[in-house]
């Protein structure tokens, strides 16, 4: 398979015309090969617009929407970054390499040991791999400048906002299948945020995110 060309069609048939025009967003994708990430019985269709199947009954997100959900964050490159959903790696690899640090946390050890040895191996190291439960966030190392949360919630989960830092951004999926908001929250004081509704979708929910209590935007 021409990976390289494969590569240059998402970009071009995929990622602009859903809107991610940011250059230094599709430099990143071009650079970083998102097929070496995924695996490996997949890696043909991972440059596709497609959920690809992981263990434990997750998907990753398409390519698009990592793209978007990138381009949204606008994330600075000292800005410190707090990933809920650690997957196969590739998006945390998209996060590392926009920002300072990374602190990336998944509930499944087998996900956080190999996306760090596929992090290793792209000689990213500007992060951190937890297993853990993040459904309430990591308060342990907040405030955050960006969060990105890489599964949906039901309903708003006001504890991710809390530990946003003053100007910081929070990405994250709300809602229902089989339609969900891609919403942009942006803490703008102490106690204010403003939410910005991106686009619909549907992704499966944050494991144990169906037991929490219903908050409404």
């Amino acid at each position: 398979m021409n990976y390289e060309q494969a590569r240059m069609n998402m970009i071009e048939q995929q990622i602009r015309p859903w809107e991610v025009l940011d250059q230094d967003v599709l430099s990143l994708l071009g650079e970083l090969h998102r097929e070496d990430f995924v695996p490996q019985s997949y890696r043909q269709l991972a440059l596709a617009d497609v959920n690809i199947p992981l263990p434990h009954g997750e998907v990753t997100m398409t390519p698009k929407m990592e793209a978007r959900i990138l381009q949204s964050l606008a994330i600075e490159d000292s800005e410190t970054i707090l990933e809920i959903g650690t997957g196969c790696g590739y998006f945390t690899a998209l996060l590392a390499r926009s920002g300072g640090i990374v602190h990336s946390v998944d509930i499944y050890e087998d996900f956080s040991r190999e996306a760090g040895e596929k992090l290793k191996q792209h000689g990213i190291d500007n992060l951190r791999l937890y297993t853990g439960d993040a459904l309430h966030g990591w308060p342990s190392e907040a405030p955050y400048d960006v969060i990105a949360v890489t599964g949906s919630v039901p309903s708003r989960m006001p504890e991710y906002e809390e530990q946003l830092s003053v100007g910081g951004r929070l990405f994250v999926i709300v809602g229902e299948s089989p339609i969900m908001d891609a919403c942009l929250i942006t803490r703008i004081g102490d106690d204010e945020w403003s939410r910005e509704y991106l686009f619909e979708t549907d992704l499966p929910p944050l494991v144990g995110a169906a037991k929490t209590s219903t908050f409404e935007f």
